[in-house]
C-alpha cells in the first residue's frame, strides 16, 4: 500500500527484582518471544539484585540483561530500560504478567496516529487461588489489573496500567523518564508513576492522546496474599498517598477527574449490587463485597488526606530552600 511503512519498531522492557518469581519471569520472556509482531529487542532490567542478574546472564539467551543504573525501585529500573532502548516504541511488561501472542501487534497498530503518545492494554488477573468472594472486579486496580468501569473498546484515557503499557521513545526521553519519587520499591505498594508520566507527557502537546486498547491483553499473576483484606486496605492507603503526590506535581484536576467518575458511578453501583445479592440470598458474599468497597474507598480517601498534609508540610520547607532539579530528570 503506498505510504504504508508498517508498524514501528518496539523494544520490550521487563523489570524484575526477586528470584522468587524466577519461573514466572521465564514465562514472561517466552511470551514476548512468541509475539506475532516480534520485538526488536527484549531488555530485562534487574533492580539491585546481583544474584538474579548473574543467573539471568548465565541461563537466558537472545535477551539483553542489564543492571538498573538508577536508585532502587521500579521507576529507576524502567528509566534504565528507557535509556538503553533503541526502538521507536518502548513497551513495558511486569515480570509476573504474560502477554497474549498478539499483544504487541494490538498496541503498535494505534501508533499509526501521530497524536498517540502511548498505548496500554487490558490486564486480566490470574489468581493463585479462587478470587475471594468479597473482592469485586471494581477493585481489581488494587492488584494492578483492569477493573469494572474501564472502556471496553479502544478509547482515550488519562493513564494506562503499569503492567501493560507502551510509549514512543521520543516522548519518554523528552519528559525525562519516570519520576523517581513515585512507584513501587520492592514490596512497598506505592504507585502512580504511570499516571504521572501519562499526564506529564501530554502537557504542552495539544491534541496528544494516551489510548487504552483492551484487545492488547496480558494476564497478571495475583498471589493469594493480595486478595486478603489486610493487603487491600494497605494498598488502598498507599494509593491515596501516591495520588496526593501526583496531585502536587501536576495539579489536582488533571489527577483526580477519573477517580471522581469512578467514585460517583462505579462504586455506588457495586455497593448496591452487593447488598441486593445479599438481600435476595443469591450471593451470601454480597454483603462482604459491598463492605469491601466502602472500606477501600475510606482507606484511599484517608491516605489521600494524609498525603496532602505531608505535601503541604513539604511545600513550606521547600519554600525556604533553593530550587533543585526535578527528580525525574534522569534519562539522558
Amino acid at each position: 500500500m503506498p505510504g504504508y511503512f508498517g508498524p514501528p519498531t518496539v523494544s520490550v522492557v521487563i523489570c524484575t527484582y526477586t528470584t522468587r518469581r524466577w519461573d514466572r519471569l521465564l514465562g514472561v520472556i517466552e511470551s514476548v518471544r512468541s509475539q506475532t509482531v516480534p520485538a526488536q529487542e527484549i531488555l530485562v532490567v534487574t533492580d539491585h539484585n546481583e544474584d538474579l542478574y548473574r543467573r539471568l546472564v548465565e541461563i537466558v539467551d537472545d535477551v539483553t540483561v542489564v543492571r538498573s543504573s538508577g536508585p532502587r525501585g521500579l521507576s529507576g529500573a524502567r528509566n534504565t530500560g528507557v535509556g538503553l532502548a533503541a526502538s521507536e516504541v518502548i513497551a513495558f511488561l511486569d515480570d509476573d504478567a504474560e502477554a497474549a501472542t498478539d499483544w504487541l501487534e494490538r498496541l503498535l497498530v494505534l501508533y499509526d496516529d501521530p497524536d498517540v503518545l502511548g498505548v496500554g492494554g487490558r490486564v486480566e488477573p490470574v489468581w493463585d487461588v479462587a478470587r475471594p468472594g468479597y473482592f469485586g472486579e471494581e477493585l481489581d486496580w488494587i492488584v494492578g489489573c483492569s477493573y469494572s468501569g474501564m472502556p471496553r473498546v479502544a478509547s482515550e484515557v488519562r493513564n494506562v496500567i503499569g503492567a501493560n503499557m507502551s510509549f514512543r521513545r521520543s516522548v519518554l526521553r523528552r519528559v525525562g523518564g519516570f519520576n523517581l519519587s513515585l512507584g513501587r520499591k520492592g514490596t512497598l505498594p506505592l504507585g502512580c508513576e504511570e499516571t504521572e508520566i501519562c499526564i506529564r507527557s501530554r502537557m504542552g502537546s495539544p491534541g496528544a492522546r494516551i489510548v487504552y486498547e483492551p484487545a492488547a491483553l496480558v494476564r497478571h499473576h495475583v498471589p493469594a496474599e493480595r486478595g486478603k483484606v489486610r493487603y487491600m486496605l494497605s494498598r488502598s492507603w498507599s494509593e491515596g498517598l501516591s495520588k496526593a503526590q501526583v496531585s502536587e506535581l501536576v495539579g489536582h484536576n488533571r489527577t483526580l477527574s477519573p477517580e471522581r467518575r469512578y467514585v460517583r458511578s462505579v462504586l455506588p453501583r457495586a455497593v448496591f449490587a452487593g447488598l441486593r445479592d445479599w438481600g435476595r440470598g443469591s450471593n451470601p458474599q454480597g454483603l462482604g463485597r459491598a463492605g469491601a468497597v466502602v472500606a477501600v474507598l475510606a482507606c484511599t480517601a484517608a491516605g489521600y488526606i494524609r498525603g496532602r498534609g505531608i505535601a503541604h508540610a513539604s511545600r513550606r520547607s521547600l519554600a525556604k530552600a533553593d530550587f533543585v532539579e526535578a527528580p525525574w530528570r534522569q534519562v539522558q
